[in-house]
């Protein structure tokens, strides 16, 4: 393990998703999986890519009573923007067709959150954006996508690693691991300056 000061700590990873899962690992860390139903939603007042750090920060509070002295906590949470739109997942079959004729043709913004939380220096959150622009998308395209790929789960409607990013996406201007939905590079610096004496 590169990352020295975690070892013999315990890594949770709030996320039941895939894509998450697989980038922490890539980080060399072997995390324990846990999931629960979060309150995703956030004022108002808040737009833009500060919608991803709010949540973010709330997913870490919501598991913070069950944390032990040894325990180093990942969140994450991801958004797209598009203008002043604010989208995350779509909730059906037309949401996620609207989200994707809104995203043809045009530049977004993906912003993810991460956040690693420890008893001792508790909840510290880090947001990174990257521009995507696609190409014109036809019917055609985004029908088979949502049939064959359900992307439910996905902010914007859709992955960057799979069909949509590969016959869709253009152009990518910044952290293709932030598009994924975890941004590694601050991830890994988070995890890097945690105390090497956290252990209870």
């Amino acid at each position: 393990m590169l990352l020295k000061n975690l070892h013999g700590k315990r890594i949770i990873l709030a996320s039941q998703s895939p894509r998450r899962q697989e980038l922490v690992k890539g980080l060399e860390l072997e995390p324990v999986i846990v999931s629960r139903e979060v309150d995703e939603s956030y004022p108002a007042n808040i737009q833009g890519a500060d919608v991803a750090a709010y949540v973010t920060r709330k997913k870490a509070e919501a598991y913070w009573p069950e944390l032990e002295p040894n325990d180093v906590l990942i969140t994450g949470d991801t958004v797209v923007l598009l203008g002043s739109r604010v989208m995350e997942k779509p909730r059906d079959v037309n949401e996620a067709k609207e989200m994707l004729r809104a995203l043809s043709g045009k530049t977004h913004t993906v912003a993810s959150g991460i956040a690693v939380t420890t008893l001792t220096q508790g909840v510290r959150v880090k947001v990174d954006t990257c521009e995507v622009t696609f190409t014109d998308l036809s019917d055609a395209l985004i029908d088979h996508y949502i049939a064959s790929y359900a992307p439910f789960d996905k902010a914007g409607s859709y992955g960057v690693q799979d069909l949509m990013g590969f016959a869709g996406v253009e152009k990518i201007n910044g952290s293709f691991f932030t598009v994924m939905g975890l941004p590694t590079l601050p991830l890994f610096h988070l995890l890097e300056s945690i105390d090497d004496d956290i252990e209870g």
